[in-house]
Protein backbone atom coordinates (compact mmCIF):
# COMPACT_ATOMS: atom_id res chain seq x y z
CA UNK A 1 0.00 0.00 0.00
CA UNK A 2 2.62 2.50 1.10
CA UNK A 3 4.76 2.20 -2.00
CA UNK A 4 2.13 2.30 -4.72
CA UNK A 5 2.69 5.95 -5.64
CA UNK A 6 6.43 5.37 -5.52
CA UNK A 7 6.08 2.33 -7.81
CA UNK A 8 3.89 4.25 -10.24
CA UNK A 9 6.45 7.09 -10.35
CA UNK A 10 9.16 4.52 -11.09
CA UNK A 11 7.04 3.15 -13.93
CA UNK A 12 6.48 6.70 -15.24
CA UNK A 13 10.24 7.32 -15.17
CA UNK A 14 10.86 4.11 -17.12
CA UNK A 15 8.25 5.04 -19.73
CA UNK A 16 9.74 8.54 -19.85
CA UNK A 17 13.18 7.15 -20.61
CA UNK A 18 11.71 4.78 -23.21
CA UNK A 19 10.17 7.71 -25.10
CA UNK A 20 6.58 6.72 -24.29
CA UNK A 21 5.69 10.00 -22.56
CA UNK A 22 4.95 12.59 -25.22
CA UNK A 23 5.61 16.30 -24.90
CA UNK A 24 4.83 19.28 -27.10
CA UNK A 25 3.59 18.48 -30.60
CA UNK A 26 3.01 14.84 -29.70
CA UNK A 27 6.76 14.13 -29.77
CA UNK A 28 8.81 12.29 -27.12
CA UNK A 29 10.25 14.68 -24.55
CA UNK A 30 13.78 16.03 -25.01
CA UNK A 31 16.53 14.45 -22.90
CA UNK A 32 17.06 17.69 -21.00
CA UNK A 33 13.35 17.78 -20.10
CA UNK A 34 13.45 14.11 -19.11
CA UNK A 35 16.40 14.74 -16.80
CA UNK A 36 14.61 17.68 -15.19
CA UNK A 37 11.38 15.71 -14.72
CA UNK A 38 13.20 12.75 -13.17
CA UNK A 39 15.01 15.09 -10.79
CA UNK A 40 11.73 16.64 -9.62
CA UNK A 41 10.09 13.25 -9.23
CA UNK A 42 12.92 11.86 -7.10
CA UNK A 43 13.54 15.02 -5.07
CA UNK A 44 10.04 16.38 -4.56
CA UNK A 45 7.23 14.10 -5.76
CA UNK A 46 8.25 10.78 -4.19
CA UNK A 47 9.39 12.24 -0.84
CA UNK A 48 6.12 14.17 -0.44
CA UNK A 49 3.53 11.73 -1.82
CA UNK A 50 5.28 8.37 -2.14
CA UNK A 51 3.53 6.91 0.92
CA UNK A 52 0.04 7.41 -0.59
CA UNK A 53 -1.82 5.18 -3.02
CA UNK A 54 -2.40 6.85 -6.39
CA UNK A 55 -6.16 6.21 -6.32
CA UNK A 56 -6.44 7.77 -2.84
CA UNK A 57 -4.86 11.10 -3.78
CA UNK A 58 -7.16 14.07 -3.28
CA UNK A 59 -7.26 17.74 -4.15
CA UNK A 60 -6.37 18.48 -0.52
CA UNK A 61 -3.25 16.31 -0.91
CA UNK A 62 -2.21 18.34 -3.96
CA UNK A 63 -2.67 21.62 -2.09
CA UNK A 64 -0.61 20.32 0.84
CA UNK A 65 2.18 19.11 -1.46
CA UNK A 66 2.26 22.51 -3.16
CA UNK A 67 2.44 24.30 0.19
CA UNK A 68 5.14 21.94 1.46
CA UNK A 69 7.32 22.69 -1.57
CA UNK A 70 6.75 26.43 -1.21
CA UNK A 71 7.80 26.12 2.45
CA UNK A 72 10.92 24.17 1.46
CA UNK A 73 10.00 20.94 3.25
CA UNK A 74 11.47 18.89 0.40
CA UNK A 75 14.73 20.86 0.35
CA UNK A 76 17.78 18.61 0.53
CA UNK A 77 21.41 18.47 -0.54
CA UNK A 78 22.11 15.51 -2.85
CA UNK A 79 25.34 14.14 -4.25
CA UNK A 80 25.90 14.33 -8.00
CA UNK A 81 28.01 12.18 -10.32
CA UNK A 82 30.85 14.68 -10.30
CA UNK A 83 33.67 14.25 -7.79
CA UNK A 84 32.61 15.97 -4.55
CA UNK A 85 29.66 17.30 -6.51
CA UNK A 86 26.43 18.27 -4.81
CA UNK A 87 23.11 19.76 -5.79
CA UNK A 88 21.10 21.95 -3.45
CA UNK A 89 17.41 21.17 -3.96
CA UNK A 90 15.34 24.16 -2.97
CA UNK A 91 11.64 24.86 -2.68
CA UNK A 92 9.73 28.06 -3.34
CA UNK A 93 6.77 29.20 -5.45
CA UNK A 94 8.45 28.56 -8.80
CA UNK A 95 9.49 25.01 -7.89
CA UNK A 96 6.01 24.36 -6.46
CA UNK A 97 4.26 25.53 -9.64
CA UNK A 98 6.46 23.49 -11.96
CA UNK A 99 6.33 20.37 -9.75
CA UNK A 100 2.54 20.51 -9.46
CA UNK A 101 2.36 20.78 -13.24
CA UNK A 102 4.52 17.65 -13.50
CA UNK A 103 2.31 15.82 -10.97
CA UNK A 104 -0.70 16.78 -13.10
CA UNK A 105 1.00 15.17 -16.10
CA UNK A 106 1.82 12.02 -14.14
CA UNK A 107 -1.79 11.70 -12.96
CA UNK A 108 -3.11 12.29 -16.49
CA UNK A 109 -0.92 9.38 -17.53
CA UNK A 110 -2.46 7.36 -14.68
CA UNK A 111 -5.90 8.13 -16.16
CA UNK A 112 -4.73 6.92 -19.59
CA UNK A 113 -3.64 3.64 -18.01
CA UNK A 114 -6.93 3.21 -16.17
CA UNK A 115 -5.40 3.55 -12.71
CA UNK A 116 -7.63 6.52 -11.77
CA UNK A 117 -10.58 8.23 -13.43
CA UNK A 118 -10.00 11.85 -12.38
CA UNK A 119 -7.04 14.17 -11.88
CA UNK A 120 -6.95 15.84 -8.44
CA UNK A 121 -4.16 18.19 -9.55
CA UNK A 122 -6.32 19.93 -12.14
CA UNK A 123 -7.85 23.31 -11.34
CA UNK A 124 -5.66 24.08 -8.33
CA UNK A 125 -4.70 27.74 -8.08
CA UNK A 126 -0.93 27.90 -8.37
CA UNK A 127 1.20 30.62 -6.76
CA UNK A 128 2.52 33.46 -8.84
CA UNK A 129 6.25 33.82 -8.76
CA UNK A 130 8.64 36.38 -10.09
CA UNK A 131 10.22 35.29 -13.35
CA UNK A 132 13.70 36.68 -13.81
CA UNK A 133 13.56 38.74 -16.98
CA UNK A 134 16.84 40.59 -16.81
CA UNK A 135 17.91 42.41 -19.96
CA UNK A 136 21.17 44.09 -20.88
CA UNK A 137 21.37 47.85 -21.01
CA UNK A 138 23.11 49.57 -23.92
CA UNK A 139 26.13 50.20 -21.69
CA UNK A 140 26.23 46.50 -20.71
CA UNK A 141 26.18 45.48 -24.37
CA UNK A 142 29.23 47.71 -24.82
CA UNK A 143 30.96 46.02 -21.88
CA UNK A 144 30.17 42.59 -23.32
CA UNK A 145 31.52 43.63 -26.71
CA UNK A 146 34.83 44.73 -25.15
CA UNK A 147 35.07 41.51 -23.13
CA UNK A 148 34.61 39.48 -26.33
CA UNK A 149 37.24 41.51 -28.19
CA UNK A 150 39.80 41.00 -25.41
CA UNK A 151 38.95 37.32 -24.97
CA UNK A 152 39.23 36.60 -28.68
CA UNK A 153 42.92 37.54 -28.51
CA UNK A 154 43.36 34.38 -26.43
CA UNK A 155 42.92 31.22 -28.53
CA UNK A 156 41.75 29.43 -25.38
CA UNK A 157 38.39 31.18 -25.64
CA UNK A 158 37.61 30.12 -29.19
CA UNK A 159 34.90 29.35 -30.13
CA UNK A 160 33.12 30.61 -26.98
CA UNK A 161 33.45 34.26 -28.00
CA UNK A 162 31.81 33.56 -31.36
CA UNK A 163 29.09 31.46 -29.72
CA UNK A 164 28.24 34.28 -27.31
CA UNK A 165 28.09 36.81 -30.12
CA UNK A 166 25.78 34.62 -32.21
CA UNK A 167 23.45 33.99 -29.27
CA UNK A 168 23.25 37.77 -28.82
CA UNK A 169 22.62 38.39 -32.53
CA UNK A 170 20.01 35.64 -33.03
CA UNK A 171 18.20 35.27 -29.70
CA UNK A 172 18.67 31.50 -30.06
CA UNK A 173 18.92 29.21 -27.07
CA UNK A 174 22.44 28.37 -25.97
CA UNK A 175 22.12 24.71 -27.00
CA UNK A 176 20.80 25.68 -30.44
CA UNK A 177 23.95 27.65 -31.26
CA UNK A 178 26.42 25.27 -29.62
CA UNK A 179 24.94 22.26 -31.46
CA UNK A 180 24.31 24.09 -34.75
CA UNK A 181 25.22 21.99 -37.80
CA UNK A 182 26.03 23.24 -41.27
CA UNK A 183 23.19 21.14 -42.69
CA UNK A 184 20.81 23.34 -40.65
CA UNK A 185 22.22 26.59 -42.04
CA UNK A 186 20.40 28.10 -45.04
CA UNK A 187 22.61 30.96 -46.19
CA UNK A 188 20.56 31.85 -49.28
CA UNK A 189 17.33 31.81 -47.27
CA UNK A 190 18.87 33.80 -44.39
CA UNK A 191 17.65 31.35 -41.79
CA UNK A 192 18.51 28.40 -39.61
CA UNK A 193 16.39 25.32 -40.31
CA UNK A 194 16.82 23.58 -36.97
CA UNK A 195 15.95 19.90 -37.13
CA UNK A 196 15.76 19.42 -33.36
CA UNK A 197 15.00 22.42 -31.15
CA UNK A 198 13.03 22.59 -27.90
CA UNK A 199 9.89 23.08 -30.03
CA UNK A 200 10.85 20.34 -32.50
CA UNK A 201 11.66 21.33 -36.09
CA UNK A 202 11.95 25.10 -36.26
CA UNK A 203 12.89 27.73 -38.84
CA UNK A 204 14.67 30.84 -37.48
CA UNK A 205 15.15 33.92 -39.65
CA UNK A 206 18.56 35.47 -38.92
CA UNK A 207 19.98 38.88 -39.71
CA UNK A 208 22.68 39.86 -42.16
CA UNK A 209 25.48 40.13 -39.52
CA UNK A 210 24.85 36.47 -38.71
CA UNK A 211 24.77 35.38 -42.36
CA UNK A 212 28.03 37.21 -43.09
CA UNK A 213 29.70 35.48 -40.12
CA UNK A 214 28.43 32.06 -41.22
CA UNK A 215 29.50 32.64 -44.83
CA UNK A 216 33.04 33.43 -43.70
CA UNK A 217 33.18 30.41 -41.37
CA UNK A 218 31.78 28.05 -44.00
CA UNK A 219 34.71 28.70 -46.31
CA UNK A 220 37.10 26.92 -43.93
CA UNK A 221 34.68 24.47 -42.28
CA UNK A 222 35.65 20.79 -42.31
CA UNK A 223 33.19 19.02 -40.00
CA UNK A 224 29.44 18.86 -39.40
CA UNK A 225 29.31 21.47 -36.65
CA UNK A 226 29.58 25.23 -36.99
CA UNK A 227 31.38 25.31 -33.63
CA UNK A 228 33.31 22.02 -33.54
CA UNK A 229 34.74 20.35 -30.47
CA UNK A 230 38.20 18.87 -30.13
CA UNK A 231 37.13 15.25 -30.71
CA UNK A 232 35.88 13.43 -33.77
CA UNK A 233 33.17 15.59 -35.36
CA UNK A 234 31.51 16.70 -32.12
CA UNK A 235 30.03 19.97 -30.91
CA UNK A 236 32.13 22.24 -28.70
CA UNK A 237 31.76 21.14 -25.08
CA UNK A 238 33.64 23.72 -23.02
CA UNK A 239 31.22 26.61 -23.30
CA UNK A 240 29.67 26.71 -19.77
CA UNK A 241 33.10 26.76 -18.11
CA UNK A 242 34.48 29.42 -20.45
CA UNK A 243 31.32 31.53 -20.12
CA UNK A 244 31.95 31.73 -16.36
CA UNK A 245 35.65 32.44 -16.85
CA UNK A 246 34.84 35.34 -19.18
CA UNK A 247 32.21 36.99 -16.98
CA UNK A 248 33.32 36.24 -13.42
CA UNK A 249 34.68 39.34 -11.72
CA UNK A 250 33.19 41.67 -14.36
CA UNK A 251 30.10 43.93 -14.19
CA UNK A 252 28.29 41.16 -16.13
CA UNK A 253 28.92 38.40 -13.60
CA UNK A 254 25.73 36.36 -13.22
CA UNK A 255 24.44 37.15 -16.72
CA UNK A 256 23.24 34.00 -18.49
CA UNK A 257 22.68 33.04 -22.10
CA UNK A 258 18.95 33.39 -21.44
CA UNK A 259 19.56 37.05 -20.58
CA UNK A 260 20.95 37.54 -24.09
CA UNK A 261 17.87 35.82 -25.53
CA UNK A 262 15.50 37.98 -23.49
CA UNK A 263 17.50 41.11 -24.37
CA UNK A 264 17.16 40.26 -28.07
CA UNK A 265 13.38 40.01 -27.65
CA UNK A 266 13.26 43.25 -25.67
CA UNK A 267 15.14 45.13 -28.37
CA UNK A 268 12.71 43.72 -30.94
CA UNK A 269 9.90 45.17 -28.86
CA UNK A 270 11.75 48.50 -28.54
CA UNK A 271 12.05 48.65 -32.33
CA UNK A 272 8.30 48.25 -32.72
CA UNK A 273 8.01 44.66 -33.93
CA UNK A 274 4.93 42.67 -32.98
CA UNK A 275 4.88 39.92 -30.40
CA UNK A 276 4.17 37.29 -33.05
CA UNK A 277 7.14 38.46 -35.16
CA UNK A 278 9.46 38.31 -32.16
CA UNK A 279 8.07 34.88 -31.26
CA UNK A 280 8.89 33.64 -34.76
CA UNK A 281 12.46 34.92 -34.49
CA UNK A 282 12.90 33.22 -31.10
CA UNK A 283 11.26 29.95 -32.08
CA UNK A 284 8.48 30.18 -29.51
CA UNK A 285 5.64 27.72 -30.07
CA UNK A 286 3.06 30.47 -30.65
CA UNK A 287 5.08 31.95 -33.50
CA UNK A 288 7.00 28.95 -34.76
CA UNK A 289 7.60 28.46 -38.48
CA UNK A 290 7.63 24.71 -38.87
CA UNK A 291 5.97 23.93 -42.21
CA UNK A 292 8.16 21.79 -44.44
CA UNK A 293 6.66 23.62 -47.43
CA UNK A 294 8.11 27.01 -46.43
CA UNK A 295 11.15 27.77 -48.59
CA UNK A 296 11.12 31.58 -48.75
CA UNK A 297 10.52 33.46 -45.53
CA UNK A 298 8.34 36.54 -45.26
CA UNK A 299 10.30 39.74 -45.96
CA UNK A 300 8.95 41.16 -42.69
CA UNK A 301 10.71 38.46 -40.69
CA UNK A 302 14.00 38.90 -42.54
CA UNK A 303 13.76 42.68 -42.08
CA UNK A 304 13.07 42.24 -38.37
CA UNK A 305 16.02 39.85 -38.03
CA UNK A 306 18.27 42.30 -39.90
CA UNK A 307 17.25 45.28 -37.79
CA UNK A 308 17.51 43.56 -34.40
CA UNK A 309 20.80 41.82 -35.23
CA UNK A 310 22.20 45.03 -36.68
CA UNK A 311 21.14 46.99 -33.59
CA UNK A 312 22.71 44.45 -31.21
CA UNK A 313 25.86 44.27 -33.32
CA UNK A 314 26.20 48.05 -33.14
CA UNK A 315 25.73 47.99 -29.35
CA UNK A 316 28.42 45.33 -28.98
CA UNK A 317 30.73 47.62 -30.94
CA UNK A 318 30.05 50.45 -28.49
CA UNK A 319 27.32 52.44 -30.23
CA UNK A 320 24.94 54.43 -28.03
CA UNK A 321 21.47 55.31 -29.24
CA UNK A 322 19.41 58.18 -27.91
CA UNK A 323 16.08 56.44 -28.46
CA UNK A 324 15.28 53.12 -26.78
CA UNK A 325 11.81 52.72 -28.29
CA UNK A 326 10.38 53.45 -31.72
CA UNK A 327 6.76 54.14 -32.54
CA UNK A 328 5.16 53.70 -35.92
CA UNK A 329 4.52 57.40 -36.46
CA UNK A 330 3.19 58.75 -39.77
CA UNK A 331 6.51 60.30 -40.89
CA UNK A 332 8.45 57.08 -40.26
CA UNK A 333 5.87 55.03 -42.14
CA UNK A 334 5.88 57.42 -45.12
CA UNK A 335 9.69 57.43 -45.29
CA UNK A 336 9.83 53.64 -45.15
CA UNK A 337 7.17 53.33 -47.84
CA UNK A 338 8.99 55.85 -50.07
CA UNK A 339 12.29 53.99 -49.73
CA UNK A 340 10.55 50.70 -50.51
CA UNK A 341 8.83 52.06 -53.63
CA UNK A 342 11.99 53.80 -54.82
CA UNK A 343 13.91 50.56 -54.50
CA UNK A 344 11.27 48.61 -56.40
CA UNK A 345 11.17 51.23 -59.16
CA UNK A 346 14.95 51.20 -59.51
CA UNK A 347 15.04 47.39 -59.85
CA UNK A 348 12.18 47.39 -62.39
CA UNK A 349 13.87 49.95 -64.63
CA UNK A 350 17.08 47.96 -64.93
Amino acid sequence: MGRRTTRFCERYIQDLEDGLILGKGGQPKKQSTIDTDIGRIKRHVIPLMGSRRVKDLTRADMVKIMRDIIAGRSSIVVKTKKLRGKSIVKGGPGTATRTLGLIGGILTYAIDLGVIDRNPAHGIKKPKYEVRERRLTEAEYGILGQLLIEAKKNEQFWPSTDIIRQIALTGCRRSEIINLKWCDVDLSGSCLRLSDSKEGRSIRPVGLPVIEFLEAEHKTATGSYVFPGYGADTAFGGFPRQWNQLLNGTPLEGVTAHVLRHSFASIGNDLGFTEITIAALLGHAKGSITSKYIHVLDATLITAADMIAGYVDALLKGARFQESAYSLDRVTRKNTMSEFLAGREARTSR
